[in-house]
């Protein structure tokens, strides 16, 4: 690769593996309030907090981490006033007893109204605080940390210009990003300059999985998975992501290593891939950079559909690892082109109706599928052009699925924010 390609994908992936605590869209208004707090230089007396559908389907129903229990935006947005924003998005790791105390207590006094915001950007929220005379407001838009605006009683504390059409324009370049570079990055890179990264992916992903098989969350999808399959490669695989995902979306306190804004996507790509090499005893060294490979694979898909959509993330992170593992077994470009396009063609329709307990479930569904289209891709079979959504090269598929996700979802999104709303 050429030294600027090469610098690009190391920064991708230094921007997009990052730790999160608890599902990135409540943690995203908790860091918000956290931070409008903290301009406010006050506890604030009432707050409003205005999201766009996808921020309000991810965060109604999945549990706030280190709260006890509470679910919902306003639990997020009242949680994150006792937090500390120079955490970012683990703004939440040091709350305290005596804070959960104020933050039942402003629960019950309702002093944080949640509105919908009329906005044309999928991620994008605004927290106002208010104490008396004085007012503070913290504006996130496109990606969970990026804040556009900060206001402190009408005076504007810092603005950065933002095209509120384009949710790429706030993250590094992905134009040169395609799986032909991919695998050569993930070929040739220094294992020295992503090492400390993806041994913390690794680690950290691996600690909330085996809690989530140790411990009662959720569904226990993963529990369930080795109870009733056994314990072959591919049960585990699926197991162990969805464990992942079945306690982070009910309240464990463990962090993650998120991937494209997302813990249950980082988990899913890494995951799979980490018990797929310790299963057939391949090098740490080989994991590394089929580590590499799948993140950036995932990263290259959701670049055309979004942070956020109604196109499932589990199916885009599953193809970053269902490639990894076709990488592990020596698989030539061809078969790890293959492994996406025939993932793609199978579970692309799996919809994102927000965050809960059932990602676990499909999380281990998207897992199969792409295990399914690495075994077919070795034996060089590949759904061919004009299988439904499927091109005439990967490249092409992807933008493909990408039309699908972000446009084709549009009207999918706005009636699925509705049935979710409804009694």
């Amino acid at each position: 690769m050429d030294q600027q390609q090469y610098q690009l994908y190391l920064e991708i992936l230094k921007e997009e593996l990052i730790p999160a605590l608890g599902c990135t869209e409540p943690i995203a208004i908790a860091y918000a309030a956290a931070k409008a707090r903290e301009v406010l230089g006050v506890y604030p007396q009432h707050m409003v907090v205005a999201c766009s559908r996808n921020i309000i389907k991810n965060a109604k129903a999945v549990t706030v981490p280190n709260t006890g229990g509470l679910k919902g935006i306003a639990a997020s947005a009242l949680a994150g006033l006792e937090g500390d924003a120079s955490r970012e998005m683990e703004v939440l790791e040091s709350l305290k007893t005596e804070d959960l105390k104020q933050i039942h207590t402003s629960l019950e006094s309702n002093m944080c109204r949640v509105e919908l915001m009329d906005s044309a950007a999928n991620l994008h929220l605004k927290v106002q605080v208010f104490h008396g005379e004085d007012e503070a407001s913290v504006e996130i838009i496109h990606a969970h940390t990026n804040i556009h605006e900060i206001l402190h009683n009408g005076q504007v504390v810092y603005r950065q210009e933002t095209d509120m059409n384009d949710f790429n324009s706030v993250l590094s370049d992905r134009s040169r990003l395609n799986i032909a570079n991919i695998l050569d990055f993930a070929n040739e890179v220094r294992l020295e300059d992503v090492r400390e990264l993806l041994d913390r992916q690794i680690a950290f992903n691996l600690e909330i999985a085996e809690e989530g098989l140790a411990e009662a969350y959720g569904a226990g999808i993963g529990k369930m998975l080795l109870e009733c399959y056994g314990d072959d490669v591919i049960t585990k695989m699926r197991a162990y992501a969805a464990a992942g995902s079945d306690a982070r979306m009910n309240g464990c306190s463990f962090p993650v290593m998120t991937n494209s804004g997302s813990g249950n996507q980082g988990m899913t790509t890494s995951l799979p891939v980490i018990v797929y090499a310790t299963d057939k005893g391949i090098s740490k060294d080989r994991l590394c950079r089929a580590l590499a490979l799948a993140n950036l694979v995932t990263v290259h898909q959701k670049t055309g559909i979004g942070r956020l959509s109604a196109y499932c993330g589990a199916v885009s992170a599953a193809c970053g690892s269902g490639a990894a593992v076709t990488y592990l077994e020596s698989g030539r470009l061809e078969n790890i082109e293959m492994t996406i396009i025939n993932t793609l063609a199978n579970v692309s329709g799996i919809v994102c109706d927000g965050a809960k307990s059932s990602c676990a479930a499909k999380i281990a569904s998207s897992v199969d599928a792409a295990m399914m289209a690495h075994h077919l891709a070795m034996k060089n079979i590949v759904f061919e052009q004009g299988a439904g959504i499927v091109k005439n090269s990967v490249e092409k598929t992807i933008t493909a699925v990408g039309r699908l996700g972000r446009e084709g979802m549009r009207e999918t999104d706005v009636e699925v924010l509705k049935i979710m709303m409804e009694d």
